[in-house]
């Protein structure tokens, strides 16, 4: 591999990120399950590794298999659906230093023909391999503090203004989705490129904070999956401590607690069209890429000179839309991947945009589509209002 290519950079970087995610595991915890619908943390020491290979035999099917059986057993995560969890058991998984020989054999061939795979096939094993540095986060942020080892370099978060809602008024027009063939790389459910008409609406200059939606839960309605309250306190549960809720933070929710709360307000959730138009020219927030671990307030990006407009669009939280998951007009599934998008075109996922904490510089591009089921309690998501 030439390391002074980008994309051999954005390897080398990719694996970083999720290398130092099971540095913060403690060996006793490698094949516990923080999360019942996800597999265990052993499964994802492996997957990366075995998801590589896959694609390497892809190009080069004439590249022997060293270890066939640990290319199909750590080859596909899991999605099932509610009530279908798995059942396997630490004993039918096989152990770390096996996986870890095999990871090392595999990047060793990867690299040695990563120059001659096509760009897709590269683009894909890096964009892959930092989805799980945020999945792998979620799952790692649902494990008791004692069982992680929290590090010891995090950045201050920015001071911020106080938070006074209101909302944006935005005019009538058109607005892109998806990437037109040729135009960078994209996974499958970002082509083709289309334009929609977008009527005029209005839309929350931030996201709906926690200190907002502490008001429906006093009036009985269920806390979030990150709040813990003890002794008539609420608390916000970090990835590293618990801490005092920010209330000034975006609220991180489920798909159907975002559409209670609008609903609630006389009001709803936009559209991923109108996510787009609300989006267009917005600065990224300081909280992505990998820069904090939970959110911070919902005005620590603002600036006078572009204070105007909807803040935080891109990045401290996905934002969940009303838009049901859905083929864009010409779709066609990766002929190495067809899992990738096209089983969860079922009716029951819903589009997220823009980007959280834990999301990678690279799919921060505006046509990035992120999809979780209404009722998926784990990730970073969070929401804004809108109004016709």
């Amino acid at each position: 591999m030439d390391l002074a290519t980008d994309l051999g950079m954005a390897l080398l970087d990719a694996r970083a990120r999720t290398d130092e995610l099971f540095e913060l595991v403690r060996p006793e915890a490698i094949y516990d399950r923080p999360i019942a619908e996800r597999n265990r943390i052993v499964f994802y020491l492996g997957h990366m590794e075995a998801f590589d290979w896959n694609l390497l035999r892809y190009h080069r099917p004439d590249v022997r298999p060293f270890h066939p059986e640990f290319d199909r057993l750590f080859a596909f995560g899991i999605d099932p659906p509610p009530g279908q969890l798995p059942s396997d058991e630490p004993c039918d998984w096989p152990g770390v230093p096996e996986i870890q020989d095999y990871n090392r054999r595999t990047r060793a061939q990867f690299d040695a023909l990563f120059d001659e795979l096509p760009d897709q096939l590269r683009n894909v094993a890096i964009e892959h391999r930092l989805m799980h540095a945020e999945t792998l986060a979620y799952i790692l942020h649902n494990m008791p503090y004692e069982k992680k080892v929290a590090p010891q370099d995090a950045p201050p978060v920015e001071l911020a203004e106080a938070v006074r809602p209101r909302m944006v008024d935005l005019a009538a027009g058109k607005v892109q989705l998806g990437l037109p063939p040729g135009q960078g790389f994209g996974w499958d459910n970002e082509f083709d490129a289309h334009c929609v008409d977008v009527p005029a609406f209005s839309i929350g200059k931030y996201k709906v904070t926690n200190g907002e939606y502490l008001e429906l839960v006093r009036q009985g309605a269920a806390a979030p999956f990150f709040w813990h309250e003890r002794g008539g306190q609420w608390f916000y549960r970090g990835m590293f401590e618990e801490t005092e809720l920010p209330l000034d933070a975006p609220v991180y929710v489920t798909h159907d607690e975002a559409e209670a709360f609008a609903r609630w307000r006389g009001m709803r959730l936009p559209s991923e069209a109108e996510f787009h138009r609300a989006a267009s020219g917005s600065a990224l927030s300081s909280n992505v890429d990998f820069r904090h671990w939970d959110p911070i307030p919902v005005t620590a990006d603002e600036r006078p000179r572009d204070g105007a407009g909807p803040q935080q669009m891109v990045g401290n939280g996905w934002e969940w839309t009303s838009t049901v998951f859905a083929p864009f007009p010409g779709f066609q599934p990766l002929p190495f991947y067809t899992n990738y998008s096209e089983p969860f075109f079922d009716g029951v996922h819903f589009v997220l945009k823009g980007g959280s904490p834990r999301t990678a510089a690279c799919m921060l591009r505006p046509s990035f589509r992120n999809w979780f089921r209404p009722a998926y309690p784990y990730l970073y998501g969070t929401f804004r209002l809108v109004a016709s």
